[in-house]
């Protein structure tokens, strides 16, 4: 007897089988489809009623701008008149020229910049430093720390304002840029806010492969973290370059008239016994020019982080 007339059972061979397999398989296609989101991979379209609420909160958004391009190109005294003018008048580039020349805005421009953007850049690399640091790292009184530096958001920063004068005094960086830098090289809000991004973003496996390949904290936060926290970076830089160019009170305090940034040369505007409005609307639209500037430029690749950072987490 040869071994082919020997018949051989499998589990292909069952009788019925091929018929279960056929009938569970529709079976499990029709579960899947019953848990699958009806909408899923369609695109939405935004109503009517979408548009509308959308332009009038643009509309809202931009009145501000708007009225400040008015009432900087017509004089003080269409300005003042009741009703007030709601189209440009002819005296904008008149008023922008004679703002600049009177409130020194050249140099105030420029030490708003280094101020503005050193001021981001270290907020920046502490906040992110900070935030790798007591989100993924285990060391005695993080809790502890954290709490102190939450804290700090608690206190009123005029009541340091006498001691930190007499401290930039004390280092000889009265009436100098210095003295309006260090004292806000990093925030406790950006510490905060990069602490919580990073705790939810940055899983502690790539952490641990880090050193794994024997790689130190340093390494592991140049070559890990900051490609996974460029999203919040970009949005805690453009929010305190911004904070910092709009600063007034300690720059105003710590700084004289020789040396300004752009909100304390802006009050030379109205220090006349009769204030030119016209004038000072002109000023203040060319301070805000270089944050227009900052954010059409910019503006696309920080809406691209946040976009980016919410489909990761």
């Amino acid at each position: 007897m040869t071994t082919d007339s020997i018949p051989v059972e499998t589990a292909d061979a069952r009788p019925g089988t091929a018929q279960k397999e056929r009938k569970d398989t529709p079976r499990r296609g029709r579960s899947r489809q019953l848990f699958r989101h009806p909408g899923a991979g369609r695109q939405h379209h935004a109503g009517p009623v979408a548009y509308i609420l959308l332009g009038i909160a643009s509309l809202i958004s931009l009145f501000p701008l708007y009225w400040t391009m008015v009432a900087a190109s017509s004089d003080n005294t269409r300005v003042t008149q009741s009703p007030p003018p709601f189209l440009p008048g002819p005296h904008l580039l008149e008023n922008l020229g004679k703002a600049w020349q009177d409130a020194a805005l050249g140099k105030a421009m420029l030490n708003s910049m280094i101020v503005a953007g050193v001021i981001a850049l270290s907020t920046v690399l502490f906040a992110t430093l900070a935030g790798f640091a007591f989100a993924k790292l285990r060391f005695k009184g993080r809790n502890v720390l954290l709490m102190l530096v939450i804290g700090t958001m608690l206190v009123p920063p005029q009541l340091g304002v006498v001691p930190l004068f007499m401290l930039m005094t004390e280092l000889g960086w009265g009436q100098r840029l210095p003295a309006v830098i260090f004292p806000t090289l990093v925030s406790a809000v950006g510490v905060f806010f990069m602490r919580q991004y990073l705790t939810e973003a940055l899983p502690d496996e790539l952490v641990e492969a880090g050193r794994v390949d024997g790689a130190h904290s340093l390494r592991i936060f140049w070559s890990i973290v900051l490609p996974i926290a460029r999203p919040p970076m970009a949005v805690l830089f453009m929010i305190t370059f911004v904070h910092a160019w709009n600063d007034f009170f300690w720059p105003f305090i710590v700084l004289d008239m020789t040396n300004p940034t752009v909100p304390v040369a802006l009050t030379q505007l109205s220090a006349g016994y009769v204030r030119d409005q016209s004038l000072i609307m002109a000023g203040a639209l060319l301070g805000t020019l270089p944050l227009l500037a900052m954010f059409i430029i910019f503006g696309r690749q920080i809406v691209g982080g946040i976009m980016q950072g919410a489909v990761k987490g």
